[in-house]
């Protein structure tokens, strides 16, 4: 082998390692990308993403026990609490009188008469009576006509007649549609507690004759709602027999409504919101990008959890995300004096004017260093400015959405405990029943008290109850 054959085996070894060198740094750099990936995925949790607190592993949860405890305020009320006691109730609200008399002087030992005093010690006891249902047994008689010998029998209103009452229907409804019990949960808290024997078949029975009698009312809240001049909507998953479906709220001061949906597409949700009006809070998702930008309130809360993830990057991205971390610090300061009442709506704004201006601009900055996974969702952000500053210019809108997330939550767990539900018309009656429930709270109404108004007016067929009309 001649020199120039060795030295041109040597250039096509080297060729080869110069491949196999490259091709192991291209490996090497898309393990890198997706170990940085995966770590970040593991790193998410409810303080820096839009996953719910259940959702937190223990180590998680673990560092926001520590956090709470080096708080320097302990346990139970604070000092300058009012705190509360039970107060006791007016002698006309009183069942039961038992007075109680000193036998004898503490004194010299004489035996006193039983002389009432004028402003004695007051002590009461509340007890629950023993409960047995009360049954009405109706009985269709015969009669037989003494001109002719016809006999007649009497007719029942059939359509008035249940196995089981208003109120006691209105009981099983609440058990299983506001405080979420499982139908077999129901039925034994029904025996135990009530004496009422009730079927699992009877209980989806009358849930769906209760459905039905609050409908009027649930049409009533969605008006409300329509017409509010703000609102807030969130949503999230829910299961029809194992199948995905969207769970929307839409939330104002006077009425919650809620609405089972087969997706949470666009054209799904804009039917909801009737003609659009007033200011809608809610996060980024676009499935809402048909109501106008300029009548939005995008949550801060959830801008808040994006910079917080951005904070625990390393690098510009963390610089960023702190910086962007300092100025919601400020932002949320001002906010908290507005409510105190130590700034004004107009020291609010003009303190705020200034702050808008930097955060926007650190929002292009990270949008200009075009930085995966930053730049995208800060993009995103900006196209949300004209949404980002209700809340400074109207007095009537807050910067989070929290007022649906509160809403929505009584939901999420009940989709956690019951896997959802099986039908339409389950559908039907857990979005009517909770929002005849967040209603009637919102209007200082009694829920039970006013179930059982929506099922004795569509027994005896008249108008039905109001959620709206204050009570004399």
């Amino acid at each position: 082998m001649n020199a120039q054959q060795e030295i041109a085996e040597l250039k096509a070894a080297l060729v080869a390692k110069d491949a196999q060198i490259a091709a192991l740094m291209a490996q090497v750099a898309a393990l890198i990308k997706q170990v940085a990936e995966l770590t970040e995925k593991l790193g998410k949790n409810s303080g820096n993403s839009n996953k719910p607190p259940s959702s937190d592993s223990p180590g998680t949860r673990a560092e926001r026990r520590d956090k709470d405890k080096k708080s320097k305020r302990g346990r139970g009320g604070q000092p300058g609490h009012p705190g509360s006691k039970r107060e006791l109730r007016p002698p006309e609200q009183v069942d039961a009188v038992v007075d109680v008399f000193p036998p004898e002087c503490e004194n010299c030992g004489a035996a006193l008469p039983k002389t009432p005093d004028s402003a004695p010690q007051r002590y009461q006891t509340t007890e629950l009576p023993p409960v047995r249902p009360h049954t009405t047994e109706y009985r269709e008689h015969a009669v037989v006509c003494p001109c002719c010998a016809h006999r007649t029998r009497a007719q029942c209103d059939q359509s008035q007649l249940s196995p089981f009452g208003p109120r006691l229907s209105s009981v099983v409804a609440l058990l299983t549609g506001v405080y979420h019990l499982s139908r077999r949960a129901a039925v034994s808290l029904l025996a135990d507690v009530v004496g009422v024997q009730i079927s699992l078949g009877a209980v989806s029975a009358v849930e769906a004759r209760v459905s039905d009698a609050v409908k009027p009312a649930v049409a009533e809240a969605w008006k409300q709602v329509e017409h509010a001049k703000v609102k807030h909507t969130d949503g999230t998953s829910w299961f029809q027999s194992g199948i995905m479906r969207s769970l929307w709220t839409v939330a104002t001061t006077m009425a919650t409504v809620f609405k089972i949906l087969a997706n949470g597409k666009s054209d799904t949700l804009a039917p909801l919101f009737g003609d659009k009006r007033g200011i809608l809070v809610s996060d980024r998702a676009t499935a809402l990008n048909f109501w106008a930008m300029e009548r939005r309130q995008i949550c801060w809360a959830h801008l808040l959890r994006k910079f917080i993830e951005f904070s625990e990057r390393a690098g510009p991205t963390g610089a960023i995300g702190h910086e962007l971390l300092d100025y919601m610090g400020i932002m949320f300061a001002y906010w908290d004096d507005l409510k105190r009442g130590e700034l004004t709506r107009e020291n609010f704004r003009e303190h705020m004017a200034p702050l808008r201006v930097q955060v926007e601009a650190a929002l292009h900055r990270a949008v200009a260093a075009k930085i995966t996974g930053v730049s995208g969702s800060c993009k995103d952000i900006l196209a949300h400015a004209a949404a980002l500053w209700t809340f400074v210019d109207r007095d009537d809108v807050e910067p989070t959405n929290n007022h649906a997330e509160r809403e929505l939550r009584a939901f999420v767990l009940w989709r956690k405990r019951s896997f959802g539900t099986q039908s339409d018309r389950g559908n039907l009656f857990a979005e009517r029943l909770m929002t005849v429930a967040h209603t009637a709270r919102k209007q200082n109404k009694n829920v039970l008290a006013f179930l059982t108004s929506c099922c004795t007016a569509a027994r005896d067929s008249e108008p039905p109850a109001s959620l709206f009309a204050h009570a004399a």
